[in-house]
């Protein structure tokens, strides 16, 4: 992985964008995104361990969503999904290389520097703690609530918070559908 790769991958972005149509926003909110996941993955390389430990939670937030990008597009005929699958896929490749670097990072991080802990649960971001706070304080909480004290935040990068934490174990989902609750998790001893 160098520069160059990352040029090379933003510049075929572009092309296939181009056969968007013209005032189409997913044409240029995907080649936003590319530009952001260019310069942070140039950043990433080159940075001290910990800057590139939030580099890399910001990187893996930017493949999610182009990812999420490349599907709507392949739905609209706009170009040939043969077209979008392979862009889709060296996007794939490059954030499976970042992976890789940053589970090697991270292991190097912690033999050097035992005063960071164990980076396998990733940190919380501010948003998320103060979710976790609220948890506390109520009990147990549905998304609609969440937008209310958030309103600047959209109601999937509420779920996608909630999902993290349900990842590393913090919390649990309760119901299902509207009906759905999320509540500390309760460890059964």
């Amino acid at each position: 992985m160098n520069k160059e790769d990352f040029i090379y991958l933003t510049n075929n972005l572009y092309r296939l964008t181009l056969l968007f149509p013209k005032k189409e926003p997913l044409r240029y909110k995907m080649r936003e995104l590319a530009d952001e996941i260019l310069a942070n993955s140039v950043l990433a390389i080159s940075e001290d361990s910990r800057k590139q430990k939030n580099l890399f939670l910001e990187l893996e937030k930017e493949f999610e969503v182009l990812n999420s990008f490349f599907e709507i597009a392949k739905e609209q005929n706009w170009v040939s999904p043969v077209n979008v699958l392979a862009i889709q896929g060296e996007y794939d490749n490059l954030r499976e290389e970042f992976l890789k670097l940053n589970f090697v990072r991270k292991n190097e991080i912690s033999k050097d520097d035992s005063s960071l802990g164990d980076f396998s649960v990733q940190p919380l971001a501010q948003r998320q703690q103060k979710i976790l706070e609220i948890l506390k304080e109520k009990g147990k909480i549905q998304v609609w609530e969440l937008k209310q004290i958030f309103p600047e935040v959209t109601k999937r990068t509420l779920r996608r918070d909630f999902e993290k934490m349900l990842s590393q174990g913090l919390i649990e989902r309760l119901g299902e559908r509207n009906g759905t609750f999320y509540q500390i998790k309760i460890s059964k001893s």
